[in-house]
């Protein structure tokens, strides 16, 4: 049995915590606030801020972990080498974990050293140098912070007048004391994609089909799978994966997302854990969910193929204000009236305007329509509610 520590205990670690679960390990679930998602899951928690390294070493040391899984990008990543010289298992990898949490160094990682196509970037640390990037890339362009997460600080600049809106809402919405932004060109593309990439400890890397999504406000409201995407573009994104996870090293399932244009594709962003969009996954859309491709890519269990089993869609349920209670989750008997519909709901203790609580799944065979089961997801996750308690 291996004593494995998750940091961040969110609606993906939870599925995670089940996956390992069904493995038999245990697992200790931390985060900055009590009784979250994976919590309600785990053998154990523990309560700090991950940003505080000393907090972070003291949990370390306490647990003696053999694996440490992060969930979440607001964590003193540079901790990581000194565990893995440790002897703890760090996924992926210290070098991918550390890497992977800060936009810029990812990005230079696959645009300079990989020679991967993205899309023109800046970046800036005042609003000064924000002004001039955003000069120099054009209008429109894409703000996003340098580490935050699910969307947040993320905008589109359109005129001159966004400038100085996109810089506070981008610097807001940080994670962590890294107050940087990076300012993209606006890539107008035909769809957008992540592709769950699967490294193995002694296998091949594996691929998930494409799952299509729509975002708002930088966040998930959507995804599907399949997603349409034309032979030789799917093989070249799958190839760009492949690079950019081989160099990042290490065992995992990676979110890795891309633009993709008539003719090209353009490499935008990577997460070296579960991704939101693949809660698809849960429809059993392949034959192991991305939570269970994780656990046994991070355990060293073997996974010999996966495979397309239905067409599915998920669709948010948002929390539409802010209260420290527990909420009150209403309407999914309703939802769950419905033909080949699934729902998930997070369990976390408090909510806040556009929080994610929950997910509504629909599945058809693999041939399905998928427009027609994303609007039936929709309007499975538009019969529930949540209200606050006070």
């Amino acid at each position: 049995m291996k004593t494995i520590l998750l940091l961040g205990s969110g609606e993906l670690g939870k599925e995670f915590v089940i996956a390992v679960k069904r493995y038999g390990h245990r697992v200790i679930a931390v985060d900055s606030y009590p009784d979250a998602p994976a919590m309600q899951m785990a053998d154990d928690r523990r309560v700090i801020s991950m940003l505080d390294g000393d907090q972070l070493d003291a949990v370390v040391a306490e647990i003696k972990p053999d694996i440490i899984v992060p969930e979440v990008e607001a964590i003193r990543t540079e901790r990581f080498f000194s565990y893995e010289n440790r002897g703890m298992h760090v996924v992926p990898s210290a070098r991918a974990a550390n890497m992977t949490m800060n936009r810029k160094a990812i990005r230079d990682l696959a645009s300079k050293e990989l020679g991967l196509r993205t899309a023109s970037y800046r970046y800036a640390t005042t609003l000064e140098e924000f002004r001039t990037a955003v000069r120099e890339i054009g209008l429109p362009c894409v703000v996003k912070p340098l580490m935050s997460s699910s969307g947040k600080g993320q905008s589109t600049v359109r005129s001159e007048s966004d400038i100085d809106r996109a810089w506070t809402y981008a610097i807001d919405g940080s994670r962590g004391d890294l107050r940087e932004v990076i300012i993209e060109e606006f890539i107008s593309f035909d769809s957008e994609i992540t592709l769950l990439t699967v490294t193995q400890q002694h296998g091949p890397t594996l691929f998930c089909p494409p799952i299509g999504h729509r975002q708002e406000r930088g966040d998930y409201q959507e995804s599907w799978m399949p997603h349409s995407v034309r032979p030789d573009l799917l093989e070249k994104a799958q190839q760009m994966a492949r690079q950019v996870t081989e160099s990042l090293t290490g065992a995992g399932i990676w979110g890795v997302e891309f633009f993709l244009t008539e003719t090209d594709v353009y490499f935008s962003e990577l997460s070296p854990r579960p991704h939101d969009t693949g809660m698809v996954t849960l429809a059993g859309t392949t034959n192991l969910s991305e939570f269970e491709l994780h656990a046994r890519a991070v355990l060293g269990y073997p996974i010999p193929f996966i495979s397309l089993e239905r067409a599915g869609a998920s669709a948010v349920v948002l929390a539409d204000s802010a209260s420290p209670l527990p909420p009150v989750i209403s309407g999914v008997e309703v939802a769950l009236a419905m033909p080949e519909i699934e729902v998930r709901i997070f369990g976390k203790p408090s909510t806040r305007q556009y929080r994610r609580m929950g997910v509504a799944l629909a599945y058809g065979v693999p041939s399905a329509d998928v427009d027609a089961l994303r609007a039936h997801a929709r309007t499975a996750a538009d019969c529930i509610r949540v209200t606050s308690t006070q």
